[in-house]
């Protein structure tokens, strides 16, 4: 097994630079630097915290060009998407540095004849493994509220965003925190385990797949670890045929295509009431037609390489058996020949449940068409799955959209506009897709210790 991991251009195959793995010592040190800030920061006043957070929001818009074309470099995302990316970090420090205090505040009640109050304590050192395909709103959307809840954050990068990694690391280099508040740790999977089975962490946070969370959720467990899990989805994008099908064929582009299709929450599987499937099919497929392909270092690209060989490698095998179990190619399908890791924007139709575009998650360019009879037959199609991370839901009738996506069994539903995240409400999963919540109030409480604190009146 190789002692270094090593970051790789996808747009052009070349290699960008080669990290090497902690060994078991220096894995040791950055545990106990972690716990030792941990001391000091669960007892750094709450104001301090959030002006951490503020001179973190400062970094992030300061050194925006620099952090964005890191991640295109490394996983290949459009240079805008990248920017927007890093922008919307700065906004939720902001958020939580304005209203996060109010969130840890105690809450006070009364109990008989005693006073009581809820007090959120932080738990100690968390310990997160994230993904690659938003190298920093995934690790900044939970590392930002554990920290202003006074807990510190380890993280497990992906191997393929080392330097993304990096550059965040430095960022926080660059506040108040604590030497240790924010570590990197570069460990292969014996190092997460034997840094799971430490007693000095107290807690995990996974963004993967359905195998890693589930592996982590296990060792977690054993030792009695809270985890929180958001994992794979086949998110449903329900159009019925009283829809404004411009606007919902708008949004179906930018919520399968955007980041080339490799968002855990992005519109997967497209289930069309059967009036309008043709004229939907039609109007999508030449909107996706439009999309530029390209050097996601020019600003008008859209759709660049996906991250890694291996997962277009996967994505193929995906579409060539969805395929042959008699789904339609519309357009795309296939690799592009060439330099870079590129997959042509793919649409398939006639997609029913028992096919592999229906049943798996598909992270990459490719979108599903499947057709209902009906609002009742879509809703079933849309449950019709192990995943349960968030759908979209476009309708004319407000009262039968409202009613439907009580039924959907989603931690997210969006009515009649795009997917998406935002510090202000929380987001997360249900079957498959995971458990517990990051954003809002929610994701702050998660890694807190609640705490009930009595006082007798008497």
């Amino acid at each position: 097994m190789s002692d270094n991991v090593t970051s790789r251009n996808p747009t052009t195959g070349d290699i960008i630079a080669t990290y090497p793995l902690l060994n078991e010592h220096q894995l040791e040190t950055a545990l106990q630097q972690s716990t030792d800030a941990f001391a000091v920061w669960r007892n750094t006043p709450l104001e301090k915290r959030v002006h951490v957070l503020r001179q973190l929001g400062e970094q992030l818009r300061q050194r925006q060009d620099e952090l964005a074309k890191m991640a295109t470099l490394e996983m290949g995302k459009p240079l805008a998407q990248s920017r927007a990316e890093v922008l919307k970090c700065a906004s939720l420090c902001d958020w939580y540095a304005e209203h996060g205090p109010a969130m840890l505040a105690d809450k006070p009640t009364l109990v008989e004849n005693q006073q009581a109050w809820q007090a959120f304590r932080p738990l100690g050192v968390i310990l997160a493994v994230m993904p690659w395909n938003f190298p920093y709103w995934q690790v900044l959307r939970g590392a930002v509220s554990m920290l202003l809840a006074g807990n510190t954050y380890v993280l497990k990068h992906a191997p393929s965003v080392m330097g993304c990694a990096e550059l965040m690391s430095s960022l926080f280099d660059a506040t108040d925190l604590p030497q240790g508040g924010f570590t990197l740790i570069n460990v292969d999977n014996a190092g997460v385990s034997a840094a799971i089975n430490d007693p000095r962490i107290a807690a995990v946070a996974v963004t993967g797949s359905v195998r890693a969370g589930a592996a982590i959720a296990a060792q977690a467990g054993a030792v009695l670890k809270k985890t929180v899990l958001e994992l794979g989805g086949a998110d449903p994008f329900i159009v019925l045929a009283d829809a404004d099908l411009d606007a919902a064929v708008a949004s179906a582009v930018a919520g399968r295509y955007q980041n080339t299709g490799q968002v855990c929450m992005a519109a997967k599987r497209f289930i069309i009431e059967e009036s309008i499937a043709e004229a939907f099919e039609q109007r999508f497929s030449a909107a996706v037609q439009a999309l530029k392909v390209g050097d996601p270092l020019e600003e008008d690209t859209f759709i660049g390489p996906m991250a890694r060989y291996d997962l277009r490698d996967e994505l193929d095998l995906q579409v060539q058996e969805t395929v042959q179990q008699g789904a339609r190619l519309v357009m795309g399908g296939h690799k592009i020949e060439g330099a870079g890791n590129y997959y042509a924007p793919t649409i398939l139709a006639d997609v029913a449940p028992h096919m592999t575009a229906f049943r798996q998650e598909i992270f990459g360019p490719v979108a599903a068409i499947t057709v209902a009879k009906d609002a009742k037959h879509a809703l079933e199609l849309a449950n019709d799955s192990d995943f349960g991370l968030s759908a979209t839901l476009w309708s004319g009738n407000e009262a039968l959209a409202n009613q439907l996506a009580a039924q959907l069994e989603t931690g997210a539903v969006f009515i009649n506009g795009n997917g998406a995240s935002d510090p202000r409400v929380a987001i997360g999963g249900v079957k498959k897709s995971g458990y517990g919540r990051e954003l809002s109030s929610f994701g702050v409480h998660e890694f807190c210790n609640v705490q009930t604190v009595w006082k007798n009146r008497r």
